[in-house]
């Protein structure tokens, strides 16, 4: 009885839908473009601004921000080919104006889009109803299928004392001017791309890592190299250290107090790149049952199905491959097996190419050799490799290497990882990972006529 008063005290039905999106990032905006394209009637909810953490506070603003610090590099490089060029300081309240104006374009093109492609906007916090709705403020909206593609959000320590004077990723891209003085505190992607922000536009710049090298869960000619030129780039690497304490003074200025005894002090910018939690809370999933593990991730199975009925969920909620790519790919993978009558479409989340913006940048795909070596045995595993400077670096002062390795499966010494760092290796990959994708061999990468002078050319020449 008391349920039934329940529901019968719930707003009413607003507007049915067929496909409901929560979430206006990059994986649920291609979901229900998709679908509409099959005559579905489809509607997407969001919160915030359009394009979700790609859009707004990841990859895409990230990349100008990348491109800005390449610019800085490149500046060393001028002389040497022979251009005098009078350079007068970086202005980072310039280069902010036109990324966040670029941003708003982006966010509108999103909009017009759903517009275009006859999706609802709705905006708002959604929250599951018990009767298998959604609640968007003081209307309710129901649909024979939801999607939920809600993202995640930076941590910041609960358990440091100041923590809360340090800023994450999101905050980055806050800042109206360049710290003189940035401590970034974390050894994952993330961390890596914004020091070597800060470090090549002039901040005064430290990372904080708890082990001896960045990138520990990629194979050693990414991790171990990147922590090198870090630190050959001008990056303080200090190796197992934490952050006890934060301490705010009267002139905003703040000091850290560490693990190791020491103190750093005068810091503008400490920036917490120590993980990220999906926001999965507060959307009503415990009223339907659905799923969730020990971190708050959305439990799904090969199809992205929920423990709950016609419910689906994909992207950074579900903690999983964390790339806009692989959102977007499960996204129309799933609108085709729900409106497109291909019953056995899901994403094959093997081998997927990942780009770390480092400098110089890196890229990855496939197997380690320490996890090709476990999964098959590390005689069933031959591994080739090259160490070079790119001809870019023949005639500068500034030098940089390039380190490639192929990971091969005997016999047929099939190609199972491809690892990579240097100058245009995140232009290189793409390519190289559709032969993966097919199969591709050592043989078959040495039977392509190599492209000279390329830094590309050493993975079909490696002996």
């Amino acid at each position: 009885m008391r349920f039934s008063l329940k529901l019968f005290q719930m707003p009413p039905i607003a507007k049915a839908f067929d496909f409901i999106v929560i979430g206006g990032g990059s994986g649920g905006l291609a979901c229900a473009r998709r679908a509409a394209e099959f005559g579905v009637k489809a509607a997407i909810v969001e919160e915030a601004r359009w394009g979700g953490t790609c859009v707004n506070v990841g990859c895409v603003p990230k990349k100008v921000m990348f491109n800005t610090a390449m610019h800085a590099e490149f500046i060393h490089d001028h002389k040497d080919y022979g251009f005098d060029v009078d350079y007068k300081g970086f202005n980072w309240a310039k280069i902010k104006g036109t990324r966040d104006a670029y941003i708003k374009r982006l966010n509108g093109i999103y909009e017009s889009n759903l517009e275009k492609s006859k999706v609802d906007k709705i905006e708002g916090h959604a929250i599951l109803t018990e009767d298998r709705c959604v609640q968007v403020g003081g209307q309710k909206y129901s649909a024979e299928h939801i999607l939920i593609a809600t993202g995640g959000k930076p941590i910041v320590p609960t358990n440091i004392p100041g923590a809360e004077h340090g800023i994450t990723s999101d905050g980055f891209f806050e800042l109206e001017t360049l710290p003189k003085k940035v401590v970034v505190v974390g050894a994952g992607y993330i961390a890596v791309e914004l020091a070597g922000i800060f470090n090549s536009l002039g901040s005064d710049t430290s990372i904080l890592i708890r082990f001896d090298e960045v990138l520990r869960a990629f194979d050693p000619t990414i991790s171990t190299n990147v922590t090198v030129n870090m630190e050959q780039g001008g990056v303080k690497v200090m190796r197992r250290t934490q952050v006890k304490s934060v301490t705010k003074r009267e002139n905003g200025l703040l000091d850290l107090e560490l693990n190791t005894g020491d103190k750093m002090t005068d810091v503008d910018c400490l920036l917490w790149a120590v993980g990220r939690v999906p926001l999965s809370e507060n959307i009503g999933l415990d009223k339907l049952g659905i799923k969730m593990d020990n971190k708050g991730h959305i439990v799904v199975d090969e199809f992205q199905n929920t423990t709950g009925s016609k419910i689906y969920a994909l992207g950074d909620v579900c903690g999983k491959a964390l790339l806009t790519p692989v959102a977007i790919a499960a996204g129309r993978k799933l609108a085709h097996r729900l409106f497109d009558n291909k019953s056995d479409w899901k994403l094959d989340y093997t081998n997927i190419p990942t780009v770390i913006f480092s400098h110089p940048p890196s890229a990855t795909l496939g197997l380690t050799q320490a996890e090709a070596e476990e999964k098959y045995g590390k005689e069933k595993i031959k591994a080739y490799k090259s160490e070079f400077t790119p001809m870019y670096f023949a005639v500068t002062t500034r030098k940089e290497k390039c380190h490639m390795k192929l990971i091969c499966l005997l016999p047929d010494e099939k190609v199972i990882g491809l690892h990579m760092v240097g100058q245009g290796v995140d232009e290189m990959l793409q390519g190289f990972s559709v032969a993966v994708k097919m199969g591709a061999t050592k043989a078959q990468f040495d039977s392509a006529v190599a492209i000279h002078p390329t830094s590309s050319e050493e993975l079909v020449t490696m002996r």
